[in-house]
């Protein structure tokens, strides 16, 4: 399977894509998380500073932003276009999925289980992120079938690796699994660390992305080629994470409470 990833803006760098199955997508999130107004799930604190001492590259979305992306990419895309969000942009998302013509749906939890801790030790952590999923409203599309209404896994190995930065790689596994079918070709207009781009091409898809942040592109790259060592030279020193047992690496059965 091809995968091509491109450094730039996606209103750039993916300007000539034509038509592509699937868009998911991990974009910016709003303000209150990017911004750090209380704490950010990758460890952010109220000072704005993150805990591993990095900023962002990019800035927060709102719902001028969401519906720009959607106005460019629902046209081009035949199936479903799915974002992971925080909690202030999902009904934003679902929205503006029906103010593009698309049929919103409401957004699936993703809990990643120890993600962040509330280092002020005032109240709950927050262990999830929201996938929004939006579809064409066609015959094809609505006989697409039941998916999982919540997605469940472990952070724990995978933060430790990497200061809780990017995503563990299950949630894009889980997302390309479900919205996407052998042989499509899926977009991630904001690539990151290439880990949709990975799962993509690990399950039989085509892949297309861009990342705006030359270290973070130059690190997905790495990430693609399987060069461990510069990956983890652009992204940090620290270790990659051991394999976990099922119950902690992968997906739980919410019906039965178990690993599957």
């Amino acid at each position: 399977m091809s995968v091509d990833l491109r450094l730039g803006r996606w209103q750039d760098a993916l300007a000539d894509v034509e038509s592509v199955d699937a868009v998911i997508v991990d974009p910016p999130y709003g303000a209150r998380t990017h911004n750090a107004d209380g704490q950010r799930a990758d460890g952010q604190r109220a000072d704005g500073q993150r805990a591993d001492g990095l900023k962002p590259a990019y800035s927060h979305w709102t719902a001028v932003e969401i519906a720009d992306f959607l106005a460019s990419w629902s046209p081009r895309c035949k199936g479903w276009i799915v974002a992971l969000a925080c909690s202030d942009l999902a009904p934003v998302w679902q929205d503006a999925f029906f103010a593009a013509g698309r049929y919103g749906f409401s957004p699936v939890p993703c809990v990643i289980r120890g993600m962040s801790v509330r280092l002020a030790g005032d109240g709950p952590s927050s262990w999830t992120v929201y996938a929004c999923a939006g579809r064409p409203k066609t015959k094809a599309m609505a006989t697409w079938g039941t998916l999982d209404g919540a997605y469940v896994g472990s952070a724990d190995r995978y933060y430790a690796a990497w200061q809780g930065r990017g995503k563990p790689p299950w949630v894009p596994d889980a997302l390309v699994r479900d919205y996407t079918r052998p042989g499509d070709l899926v977009c991630d207009p904001c690539a990151g660390w290439g880990s949709t781009l990975i799962a993509a091409r690990n399950l039989g898809r085509s892949a297309i992305g861009s990342e705006m942040d030359p270290k973070a592109h130059a690190a997905a790259l790495a990430n693609l080629s399987g060069d461990r060592t510069e990956f983890r030279r652009l992204v940090g020193e620290g270790k990659d994470p051991k394999p976990a047992r099922p119950e902690q690496a992968g997906l739980f059965d919410l019906a039965t409470g178990s690993a599957r």
